[in-house]
């Protein structure tokens, strides 16, 4: 049993933009689930049943490329929403994968209760459109880097999106630790040559790092790498 969780606007999304007189239905519908360290959140080919509205905690959303290797497609934090590439008119399965980080809490609604909170809160659909419109920016950018940026570029990316999305700690370093073969699953390319572009980075004088902790000194010259 995890510690109970009560939703409020601050740490759900679904409860921040939908209307406070919906607030009633969201406590009895929603499904406080908690997901430990390593446990998938959903998986690649599951039946989609609902949507999950992050709370607590960092999760992976990542797609098969091919038998051995993964693509990491974004990570997910507090207030972000997971399952929502799975919405179809039609019956659907989920097209991704959602793993846990850290230990997670999320709260999860069905699918017939987030078409409800649609149809009934115009602010909470606006704020979904403009969600999905972000999401396909990102995919569109993010398509457009696999192709287009050298893998230096991309990696050099990758570590400005992780600072902006998790800050920093005191010490300096990107708050959320990734590990070196997420951060190859992020940028479509293997552990020897993330191994080989951190040190690059390092000797050039444009991140520092502590163990596996990476902290950014020359942000100007790292966007430069991309931009």
């Amino acid at each position: 049993m995890g510690k109970k969780i009560t939703l409020n606007t601050s740490n759900c999304f679904l409860y921040a933009k939908c209307q406070k007189e919906w607030w009633p239905a969201i406590d009895a519908a929603a499904k406080i689930i908690h997901v430990k360290k390593g446990q998938p959140v959903f998986k690649e080919g599951d039946d989609v049943t609902g949507i999950y509205f992050m709370i607590d905690g960092i999760v992976k959303v990542h797609r098969e490329w091919d038998k051995e290797r993964e693509l990491i497609l974004r990570f997910a934090s507090k207030t972000d929403i997971l399952g929502h590439r799975g919405l179809s008119s039609q019956s659907a399965i989920y097209p991704v994968s959602a793993t846990a980080l850290t230990n997670v809490t999320v709260c999860f609604i069905d699918m017939h209760f987030f078409k409800s909170s649609l149809k009934v809160n115009p602010v909470f659909a606006y704020e979904m459109l403009m969600f999905f419109a972000d999401e396909l920016m990102l995919s569109e950018q993010n398509l457009k880097s696999l192709t287009v940026t050298n893998v230096k570029g991309r990696l050099a990316k990758l570590l400005v999106t992780l600072e902006r999305k998790f800050g920093t700690n005191k010490e300096g370093y990107i708050s959320f630790t990734i590990s070196r073969q997420d951060m190859a699953s992020s940028i479509g390319t293997v552990y020897e040559t993330i191994y080989r572009l951190i040190n690059e980075l390092l000797e050039e004088d444009l991140i520092f790092i502590e163990g596996k902790s990476v902290g950014i000194k020359n942000k100007k010259a790292l966007i430069a790498l991309y931009a």
